[in-house]
């Protein structure tokens, strides 16, 4: 057996064994190293000022766990004791208002009266408290498991940080591709991945902000409430829904229909239509603008937005990552094969001309 075929088939089964080792925490090794390629700007600027790559990374570990986990993990503690507190009363009075609406809807809900008899018999306020409680509990466990996933996933973060620099030279040096190639591939994503990473936060925050202050306004939790409506804005075209929707049926059911309707109004014209549909593409474009400087690492603010619709929708809530990563990846692969394209019509056409000349 030749020397090669023996090292490649230790390789083949290192790497399957490695697998194996490894399948619970890929998902977490994965989202945590295209965080830091999202963020290596941070960690740039960390090691100019500090001067030392271990407190570097330390600091922008820091910096990853206040600005995206925790407001998460506030948002999922709080829901959660906020649900196990809710008064019985309350479920009552939405089991009271909801009957009424659907046995005596509106003129404009008229179409819904045929079907309101077989939905009043299927309503069932016990049912309805016995699924709160039981997403309570789905919510607590999500909670748990959540804070488990993004504490590796800060530490895989860190170390990512930490020993970036020497991982991408090693997989320079290893990869199969030349050094301009892979340095390609690593600019591109890097590129994107930190443009998805700063659209991400500054869409989600915007939306949240502005659910948060109208919400404050009619005596709600404008922070826990700007939190949820920021991470609901990511998931694609009902996100906006899961959030306004219950306000204005619990508001319409305590009788403050002034409140429902604000709700309903703002949440549809300012934030659905006008921030979600008109400036979150400008926003992107902005970063875009701001964060690449050459021409040939832009990728058209449009193909980011659907790359991140497309990650969410196949991928759940780490999409807005993943989406992106591989779109870019993708278009990067593309452009190596019209780069080696071009470089075969160009070395064809060199000998064409020699054979002309001779």
């Amino acid at each position: 057996m030749k020397p090669q075929y023996f090292v490649a088939i230790l390789f083949a089964t290192s790497l399957y064994w490695m697998y194996l080792l490894y399948a619970p925490f890929l998902l977490t090794i994965t989202i945590a190293a295209l965080l830091a390629i999202s963020t290596s700007n941070i960690q740039d600027f960390f090691y100019r000022l500090f001067k030392n790559r271990l407190v570097a990374a330390l600091a922008s570990s820091f910096l990853l766990a206040t600005l995206f986990f925790a407001p998460l993990g506030y948002f999922l503690a709080t829901l959660t004791m906020k649900l196990k507190n809710i008064d019985p009363q309350v479920y009552l009075g939405l089991e009271v208002y909801i009957k009424e609406f659907i046995a005596n809807p509106p003129a404009y809900f008229a179409f819904l009266e045929p079907y309101s008899n077989d939905i009043l018999k299927e309503w069932n306020v016990s049912s309805l408290a016995s699924k709160v409680i039981s997403m309570t509990g789905t919510i607590g466990a999500f909670s748990a498991g959540f804070l488990k996933n993004a504490f590796l996933t800060i530490i895989f973060y860190f170390f990512a940080q930490y020993n970036g620099a020497y991982i991408v030279e090693f997989l320079k040096r290893v990869v199969q591709m030349s050094v301009d190639e892979t340095s390609l591939i690593a600019k591109e994503i890097s590129s994107v991945m930190s443009v998805v990473f700063y659209s991400i936060i500054t869409t989600a925050m915007f939306e949240g902000v502005l659910f948060g202050v109208a919400v404050s306004f009619i005596g709600y939790n404008g922070l826990l409430f700007g939190i949820m409506y920021g991470f609901a804005s990511l998931i694609p075209v009902v996100g906006g829904i899961l959030m306004w929707l219950p306000f204005m049926i619990y508001e319409f059911s305590i009788g403050e229909t002034s409140n429902a309707v604000f709700i309903a109004i703002y949440s549809i014209v300012v934030i659905s239509i006008i921030a979600d549909t008109f400036v979150k593409p400008l926003i992107i474009k902005e970063i875009n603008n701001r964060m690449l400087k050459e021409d040939d690492t832009r990728i058209n603010e449009l193909v980011i937005f659907f790359a991140i619709i497309a990650g969410l929708a196949t991928f759940g809530f780490w999409g807005m990552i993943l989406g992106p990563a591989i779109t870019a990846f993708f278009l990067t692969i593309l452009k190596l094969f019209e780069a080696r394209t071009k470089e075969c019509e160009d070395s064809s056409n060199s000998y064409k001309s020699q054979d002309n000349h001779s």
